[in-house]
């Protein structure tokens, strides 16, 4: 085999000048076409296929009312009708201010039970109703995603003799009742939110926490700046947090503000503020001295 070169597809071997120098062993050549198939199966090999998405294509999704369930379709369908039934018979009934709060989608007193559906875009269905003679309550049937107005979400509503007499929204410092109509205003709204801002600072102030007590006082104290009081507990936390300047200078607002001759309280609530005030005249003294 000296100076041949191999024909492995013929298994034989060519010499120098390209003679045939004899047919190789078989096993030899059995050898070759094995070595060929090895070579050939570790070769690289490119398919072309069509893709299925081009770079920028949408996936068509469908929407809810093609994937529902027929039977659900039908009921929110059903559904949808009762509630615009409920809002034409609500609308025809209702005069003045109980018309527009149902055109805005807002409880208001005086609402009867059909209103009450009406403006919070519900059905009987949304709620548990107790009733007990004159009185209905109307409950949430569910406490998460429950009936809501355009105010926010209902906690309760109570009717006397056939007219929503109080109604109770959930907010994130509490309840908040509304049953007199300047409690449905805005500044009624702020007043409540700031009268459970000052009970959570009361409590925090008993537990010790009075940079939280500082917290909600100073909120309330923007929603109810005319309050004399709330101006007095800030000046009490300063005080308790060993602050002295900026106690010195609340406790000389909250005098400034009230004076014992202005007073028009009677009884409890003016021997309280009278001793704020006392209180207030002492502590100016003392910081003063301590701040000079």
């Amino acid at each position: 085999m000296r100076g041949g070169i191999m024909d492995v597809g013929l298994g034989r071997l060519v010499g120098p000048r390209g003679a045939l120098d004899g047919r190789l062993p078989r096993r030899m050549a059995l050898g070759g076409a094995v070595l060929c198939l090895g070579v050939t199966g570790c070769a690289t090999h490119r398919i072309h296929e069509q893709p299925i998405m081009e770079n920028g294509d949408r996936v068509e999704v469908p929407s809810g009312s093609e994937a529902a369930d027929p039977q659900v379709a039908e009921d929110m369908a059903r559904e949808r009708e009762r509630a615009d039934s409920i809002r034409a018979e609500a609308l025809a009934s209702c005069t003045g201010d109980v018309c527009e709060s149902v055109v805005r989608g807002e409880l208001a007193l005086g609402m009867d039970e059909t209103q009450v559906l009406a403006a919070t875009r519900t059905t009987a269905g949304s709620w548990r109703i107790r009733r007990s003679g004159p009185a209905v309550v109307f409950m949430p049937r569910t406490v998460v995603g429950g009936p809501s107005d355009g105010v926010g979400e209902i906690a309760m509503v109570r009717l006397d003799g056939g007219a929503v007499a109080s109604y109770a929204y959930r907010e994130p410092t509490g309840l908040r009742l509304v049953s007199r109509p300047e409690d449905a205003t805005t500044s009624g709204r702020a007043s409540a939110l700031a009268e459970q801002l000052l009970r959570e600072g009361d409590d925090l102030v008993a537990r010790g926490d009075f940079e939280g007590a500082l917290n909600r006082y100073d909120r309330a104290d923007v929603l109810r700046p005319d309050d004399p009081m709330i101006g007095y507990r800030i000046a009490t936390v300063l005080d308790k947090e060993l602050r002295p300047v900026e106690a010195l200078i609340q406790y000389q607002l909250f005098l400034h503000q009230m004076e014992l001759e202005n007073i028009e309280a009677r009884g409890d609530a003016a021997a309280k503020m009278a001793d704020a005030i006392a209180q207030a005249r002492q502590r100016v003294i003392v910081l003063e001295k301590q701040t000079q």
